[in-house]
This record gives C-alpha cells, structure tokens and sequence, in this order.
C-alpha cells in the first residue's frame, strides 16, 4: 500500500508559527540536494552517526523501517558516500520513508529509481569505509538543528523540517 502524501512543509509552517518560535518545530538549513523517487516523505526518526563508514547505515537499513526516516550523520564529509544504490534498493524493500545524510550519497541514478526520499549534501562516487564504527539511537547534529530518535521528519521540495510530535 502507497503512502499517503505527507502535509506540505509550507502548509506545516503556516499552522505552526508558535512552535517554530518556541522551537519544537525546526527548519533545517537548505543544504541538502533530493534524491530518489519520493520528493515528499515523512515518519519518525531513527538516528545514526558515524564518520566515512557506513557499517550502521546498512545494519539499520536491514531492519524494518515501518516508515521511519533514518537520520545519519556523517560529520559533513565530503570525501565519501555513505549511502549508494544497493542501499536506497535495502531501505525500500525494508519499508523506510526516506534517508537524511549529513554527508554524501552515490549511484545516484539507482537511488532515484527507488521509492523512497534520500536528502544529502552532495554526490561523491568513492565508497565509504566498512570499520564497523559510529553510534545509533543518538542525538545528531546537522542543518543547525539537533533530530533525536522519535522526532518527526517532513521532506517535501521546500525544504525539511523537523518537529517533536508527529503533526499529521
């Protein structure tokens, strides 16, 4: 069964001008490039950080993602890509919304081609390193805003927001 479409970021700010002030909804820096098949996306946050190894993206990707949105911070970096095709194809059979990446993707044709919504900052063809390093279910920082595990993720071509609560 297709997802329904999430509220409209725009729409999402108009209603919620208090909760952006008193900052339980946050606005990431528009920063990030879309990828993959679904401009708009949104579930629930399931964190990751990790430097140039993407040993915990693919470990997470493997599990269900009963809609979830897997947050990974990269550190930036642009030297690497932390996710690719096979990737983006394992989040899709897995049931993930979408994946933010602070950091870089690559095979970036195969990414598109997958129903799913990929936010990163750049395309990069060199692999990451598997080392088995970094953290999961952690607070990441990136975008000026810090995502938790459980706050809610809403992509869509505006931009991407994250809140404390789900809002649709």
């Amino acid at each position: 069964m297709p997802n329904p479409a999430p509220p409209a970021t725009t729409d999402l700010c108009d209603a919620n001008e208090a909760r952006l002030d008193g900052g339980g909804l946050r606005i990431l820096s528009p920063s990030l490039r879309a990828w993959g098949g679904r401009i708009a996306f949104a579930g629930p946050a399931a964190t990751i950080r990790c430097f140039e190894d993407n040993t915990l993206v693919r470990s997470r990707l493997e599990t269900p993602g009963e809609g979830r949105v897997l947050v990974v911070d990269g550190g930036g970096s642009l030297r690497c890509a932390l996710l690719g095709g096979n990737l983006a194809v394992l989040a899709e059979r897995n049931g993930w919304a979408g994946v933010l990446v602070n950091g870089c993707v690559r095979d970036t044709a195969e990414i598109d081609a997958c129903a799913i919504g990929v936010r990163a900052l750049a395309a990069m063809p060199r692999r990451s390193r598997k080392l088995g390093g970094g953290s999961a279910d952690v607070p990441v920082d990136f975008g000026g805003v810090t995502i938790a595990p459980g706050h809610w993720i809403y992509a869509d071509a505006d931009g991407v927001l994250v809140s404390d609560v789900e809002m649709h």
